[in-house]
């Protein structure tokens, strides 16, 4: 599912909400997100997951075409943990729609 799929699903949930209304509250959510993210804090949404950074530390690594040795600098890549309810749901109540 994509974001303008999500957006068009709740505006079709709830229509008593404009669509840009709808457009514009999932934006500010997954724009606040990032923003925390960016800041290093956590974000956890219970019974869904958590969204982290991890760092990855600067490296010695290889070029692959000439083997020589490079440096990789630290990096920062996002990472999420489902929490136990979307496990739950995923593994024992979900319908798979590609078996």
């Amino acid at each position: 599912m994509i974001k303008s799929e999500l957006v068009a699903r709740l505006a079709q949930r709830y229509p008593h909400l404009y669509h840009r209304d709808v457009e514009r509250i999932v934006s500010t959510v997954l724009d606040e997100i990032s923003k925390a993210l960016a800041q290093g804090h956590r974000v956890e949404l219970r019974g869904f997951g958590a969204f982290s950074v991890k760092v990855r530390p600067a490296r010695m690594g290889r070029n692959p075409r000439t083997g020589e040795p490079v440096t990789v600098d630290e990096k920062r890549a996002p990472f999420f943990r489902t929490g136990k309810e979307l496990r739950e749901r995923l593994n024992n109540g979900g319908t798979h729609p590609n078996p």
